[in-house]
């Protein structure tokens, strides 16, 4: 049988679709008091970058019905033929039903730890498979089906994706991870954070010595907050070969002195996220956030 192999990668485009009309949006951060009570949730497509010098401007406030909360953004209309530039982070907010609900569960404090466990599994899942669009090499050919010739498309299982969870809440949040992607490996990453300084500390490093050239790898991080924990982490996973475009980070939720971390030291990276939070507090939670996601999901 004669394959062709195909290597896309493009950047996912369902739900706000980025031509070089559409409407983008680009984070401005105004860190202040907690906001609690505010859930925000835009637009699910967010470059975070400087902005183009032909683009018009006008500034928006998130709220609720409630209460108005401290995030805004620049809302960004191009002026010209032009896409987003490549060097341009972008953070994914997939508007599905159930990426709502599981995080919903998620943020409940009466939600017992199997179940809380299992929630932030089903967010990963759904979120992996909105990141994994246009983004795995498949092999196309011919099979013989029961009822004659197929043209067909499978994942290429010799460039199995990498999985990179932080412990020991990322782990929650991979665990279905070869439910959806046919050909995996799994490397292990332990940094934990000191909670006075909130500066982290590596404890375990399983990833190999160099990934092999055009590796795609998922960094599994549930909460991105003060950004201390992820930047260490892409530091190591950089360090072994992987530029910023073949990387896609997973997390439960975000905040923004992360994400302005992120975006800042590395530019063309992909986030996806189930929510953004309004803000962190002096001890590094996201508020509202959903608590400790290695307590909840493990009960210790």
């Amino acid at each position: 049988m004669a394959c062709r192999i195909n290597f896309p990668l493009r950047c996912q485009l369902d739900g706000p679709i980025l031509s070089p009309t559409c409407k983008t949006q680009s984070i401005r951060i105004h860190q202040g008091k907690n906001c609690p009570g505010t859930h925000t949730q835009s637009s699910s497509i967010f470059p975070l970058n400087s902005s183009s010098p032909n683009s018009r401007f006008t500034q928006i406030s998130y709220s609720n019905r409630r209460r108005r909360c401290l995030i805004t953004a620049m809302s960004q209309t191009t002026s010209d033929n032009r896409s987003l530039p490549d060097e341009k982070m972008l953070v994914f907010v997939p508007p599905h039903p159930l990426i709502k609900h599981w995080v919903s569960v998620l943020r409940n404090e009466q939600t017992p730890c199997p179940i809380f466990r299992n929630a932030m599994a089903e967010l990963g899942r759904l979120l992996m498979y909105e990141a994994s669009r246009d983004w795995l090499p498949t092999v196309t050919g011919e099979i013989q089906s029961p009822m004659g010739v197929a043209s067909v498309e499978f994942i290429d299982p010799r460039e199995p994706v990498a999985v990179v969870p932080i412990l020991r809440a990322g782990l929650a949040l991979m665990e279905y991870a070869s439910s959806i992607l046919p050909a995996t490996k799994t490397y292990h990453i332990g940094i934990s954070r000191d909670e006075e300084t909130l500066q982290p500390t590596i404890y375990l490093n399983k990833l190999p010595d160099k990934f092999p050239e055009g590796s795609r790898v998922f960094l599994v991080d549930p909460m991105l907050a003060t950004g201390g924990t992820i930047v260490a982490a892409l530091d190591l996973i950089k360090e072994r070969g992987i530029n910023n475009k073949q990387i896609k980070v997973i997390s439960a939720v975000a905040a923004p002195p992360a994400l302005q971390k992120l975006s800042e030291k590395f530019p063309g990276l992909h986030i996806y996220t189930g929510i953004i939070d309004p803000t962190v507090n002096d001890k590094g939670f996201i508020i509202p956030g959903l608590g400790d996601a290695g307590d909840r999901s493990f009960g210790t």
